[in-house]
């Protein structure tokens, strides 16, 4: 059965309950708020505000089934090439959890340990030195998602480093990053999987002029020998990445060097044991209880039965404001494809568009539209139960609002004023980590690159290559030689445009 024939079932489905207010569905089902939710370790989920109700839920898990979600899982712990257009094992979870038998599995995993090792040993080497400030070079999965850790895990106070980022091209970003930092004291990590990355290239050469050599420059590739000749960086100073590791999935191996150096080896260690709890979960727990199933179906079931075409992500907490930026990465570069593996058009809606912010600030900014718009967008709700800022009311008064938001969406107000009505109806899933630690966000984030291949298999498209990246580049690489005056345009648009760049 093809993914159009499977999701047919599903828009059956919603055209039954669809006219049912979500409200109604809550208060018909007295079990459902507990019935409706999980925990796995430091994560709780509660799914009872999500527009389905036990038969719509049935149909769900048989769709997981019906695409033999449970092995094709296995396939990727196993290490068999899932990767399929480009013939590519994907085993980002041999970097943080050793849970099958397979030879490629076991070897990935060996590696990693020993990739561990040399991070340890440069962490240490660099906590013995003068160096106070880290200057991390990357794009894309180089960045997010060390970018978003570091941010999300550092205390109020600076550890042993200060870890800047720098991934854009453009040259006030440079400029910015370096202001104020002295170069005597500062050490730079250049992180492309392929060394050929433009702006990673071009930010490097700036540190590296900038820091007046390579002697405090060190690298993290899957081409070493590259990294070598690019920028003299001796192979003692490289740590290594590998074809297997996808750059969005890439934070668990070396290229969470960054976030080792900002927290401690020790925390990062303690980020991959959250990962591989999670990724035991998954693998092992039947589809009616399993938390990436779980979450993975609800995003379908919006797409593809109620037809909604954006998703946001609200945490309600400030240490995980870059979240939903680590996510548009994550889930869009990974769904956002229109043809199945086999070549074939995808005849389905895939992914939804990702966006987002913090609670409370976004309360202020767009909750308007998503309370009485006339869109409706689901959401993610994330809370963290304890705090560890000394302001409990602060942290009450976050609680209040996380609560409210979501009720309020789910069961909207009347009004006899049409403007101080609320519709409802506005489904959400609300995720709470007992504590924002690295253990609690390593399960986090395993359970939303799950949750991604999982829909995947619903779509029948391939999760880990990202072509899409690839055109605006070659073009752009096309257009050097214009702006130098160099060349011409061939599009009549662009010679237009470059007139005006080079006025």
């Amino acid at each position: 059965m093809d993914a159009a024939s499977r999701l047919s079932q599903l828009r059956a489905q919603a055209g039954r309950i669809q006219q049912t207010p979500l409200a109604k569905l809550i208060a018909d089902d007295a079990a459902r708020a507990q019935d409706f939710a999980l925990r796995v370790g430091p994560i709780y989920a509660n799914f009872a505000r999500q527009h389905y109700d036990r038969e719509a839920l049935a149909a769900l898990f048989a769709l997981a089934q019906s695409v033999d979600a449970p092995a094709r899982l296995k396939a990727l712990f196993d290490g068999e090439k899932i990767n399929l257009t480009e013939g590519r094992s994907v085993l980002h979870t041999s970097l943080r959890s050793d849970l099958s038998d397979a030879p490629v599995a076991k070897a990935a995993h060996a590696q990693a340990l020993d990739a561990r090792k040399q991070m340890r040993a440069l962490v240490d080497s660099l906590a013995k030195s003068e160096i106070t400030d880290i200057v991390s070079v990357g794009i894309g999965g180089s960045d997010l998602g060390p970018r978003l850790a570091v941010d999300a895990l550092s205390g109020p106070k600076p550890g042993r480093f200060r870890v800047h980022f720098l991934s854009n091209v453009d040259g006030h970003a440079a400029q910015r990053v370096l202001a104020g930092l002295d170069p005597a004291r500062t050490a730079a990590v250049l992180i492309s999987k392929t060394f050929g990355t433009q702006e990673t290239l071009l930010n490097g050469a700036i540190l590296r002029d900038w820091l007046g050599g390579t002697e405090r420059l060190y690298a993290v590739s899957a081409n070493v020998e590259r990294a070598a000749q690019a920028f003299s960086i001796p192979a003692e100073r490289i740590l290594p990445m590998w074809d297997w590791v996808g750059g969005r999935y890439s934070l668990w191996s070396a290229v969470g060097f960054p976030i080792a150096l900002a927290i401690g080896m020790d925390a990062f260690e303690q980020m991959l044991d959250g990962a591989a709890e999670m990724d035991a979960h998954v693998l092992k727990t039947p589809v009616e209880k399993n938390l990436a199933v779980w979450h993975a179906l609800t995003s379908v079931w919006n797409r593809n039965g109620l037809g909604y075409s954006t998703h946001a992500v609200l945490p309600y907490d400030e240490r995980l404001k870059l979240l939903s930026n680590y996510l548009q990465q994550l889930v869009m570069e990974s769904l956002g494809k229109s043809v199945r593996t086999d070549g074939s058009p995808v005849d389905v809606e895939t992914v939804p568009v990702w966006w987002g912010g913090a609670g409370t600030d976004t309360q202020h900014s767009f909750f308007q539209a998503l309370h009485q718009g006339t869109s409706i967008v689901p959401a993610d709700f994330i809370g963290v139960v304890r705090a560890d800022a000394p302001y409990p009311q602060n942290h009450r008064a976050l609680h209040a609002n996380l609560l409210a938001q979501t009720e309020a969406f789910a069961n909207g107000q009347s009004s006899d004023d049409p403007h101080r009505a609320y519709a409802g109806g506005r489904p959400t899933t609300t995720l709470l980590l007992d504590a924002l630690t690295p253990y609690s966000f390593g399960a986090l984030l395993a359970l939303y690159e799950h949750s991604v291949y999982l829909q995947s298999l619903v779509w029948g498209i391939n999760a880990f290559d990202q072509f899409g990246v690839e055109l605006g580049k070659q073009v752009a690489s096309r257009l050097l030689p214009a702006l130098e005056g160099k060349a011409q345009a061939d599009d009549p648009v662009t010679r237009a445009l470059l007139e005006q760049l080079r006025g």
